[in-house]
């Protein structure tokens, strides 16, 4: 049974950036202020308040309504996968998905336990899926292309993942999520992910690149010059190449559909939790495609991964969590939710001074 999808209504670049504003500065400020009055030594709640009043800048009259969480899995697979940069198997992305239909990775337990919808998405996985109705079925082609030899895409094949991560990113807002944390699997995506951070930052190929599902030290090496090839085959000759051309040529599906749907999270107002490397790549892009995405995201945690901390300081994003992680799947965004609805329960359940009846401090 062959699922790719064949017929999308895709959206131009500037549908998928349109109407993206900046979160409230005037509603940030309100909960400053609103922070200040409550039963506390003013600052004492440290990040949580700044977290707080990230999430009402972002969701405004909307943030005293009850919170719901969701985990968006995309899967696809990666061409340069048959370049020898990865610890595991192209396969193993076929098979991750089944186990996450019979819910037993880590995304699974960690988004049960902590109350979060998990969606996986098959977007371009080398493997066709039969009688998998929990599996959202949206795969644009059977992986990407190899980076070092062509482009990861053509023009059509990233609009339509792009369109397909708005699309369910428009579908989480109508079903009424707040927070949205953006995971993965793909084999070989972190050489993507690599790659892409070298094109935005400028970084070299060896700072940028880390060992991914845990490759020996001649598999890192040959990884490091397949990152600076394909880095050089396609954005040699710009000293600021486009992001779309970024993501269509370096990238991969997930991370085309991860991207479209921040751009639409960003558009209705939702808090962007990004995971690791490879969500935090395509989080990267989407704001150097819309610089007002950046005030939306969060960064979950930072990985182990060295280009994920250079995406990191190159956007100014702290991450909630550092707990040595490289897993991917979302994991680290889902850990990072209860503690983002720890600080809008915070801010909308404690008592004020006044209303508590306890004294202020003396000024």
């Amino acid at each position: 049974m062959r699922n790719l999808l064949t017929q999308i209504d895709t959206m131009t670049i500037e549908q998928l950036t349109d109407g993206i504003e900046p979160p409230s500065e005037e509603w940030r400020e309100k909960a400053r202020a609103h922070l200040d009055t409550l039963t506390k030594p003013i600052g004492s709640l440290g990040r949580l308040e700044d977290l707080a009043a990230q999430i009402v800048s972002i969701r405004r009259e909307r943030s005293r309504e009850p919170v719901s969480k969701a985990v968006y899995v995309f899967a696809a697979d990666h061409g340069v996968a048959e370049e020898g940069v990865s610890a595991y198997p192209r396969e193993v992305t076929h098979q991750m998905v089944l186990n996450f239909l019979a819910e037993g990775a880590a995304i699974n337990v960690l988004a049960r336990l902590h109350g979060v919808s998990l969606h996986v998405v098959d977007v371009g996985v080398h493997a066709d899926f039969v009688s998998t109705p929990a599996l959202l079925h949206r795969k644009v082609r059977r992986g990407s292309r190899n980076i070092v030899k062509e482009a990861a895409m053509s023009e059509g094949e990233a609009v339509q993942a792009l369109t397909i991560g708005a699309q369910l990113g428009a579908e989480a807002a109508a079903a009424g999520h707040t927070f949205l944390a953006i995971g993965e699997m793909g084999i070989a995506n972190t050489t993507a992910a690599s790659a892409i951070t070298c094109a935005l930052t400028s970084a070299a190929a060896s700072l940028a690149t880390g060992r991914g599902t845990g490759v020996e030290p001649a598999a890192h090496a040959r990884k490091i010059r397949v990152v600076e090839a394909a880095v050089a085959k396609h954005c040699g000759a710009s000293k600021s190449p486009a992001p779309f051309e970024i993501l269509r040529c370096l990238g991969g599906l997930e991370i085309a559909a991860m991207m479209g749907m921040a751009l639409a999270a960003a558009r209705h107002r939702l808090v962007i939790v990004a995971d690791g490397f490879i969500s935090t790549a395509a989080a990267a892009l989407a704001i150097a495609m819309e610089p007002n995405v950046l005030g939306y995201v969060v960064a979950g945690h930072r990985s182990e991964e060295p280009g994920h901390k250079l995406l990191l300081d190159h956007l100014k994003l702290t991450s909630v969590l550092t707990l040595g992680m490289r897993l991917g799947e979302g994991t680290g965004a889902v850990l990072a939710m209860p503690i983002l609805e720890s600080a809008i329960s915070l801010y909308t359940r404690m008592a004020t001074f006044a209303s508590a009846g306890v004294s202020g401090a003396e000024r």
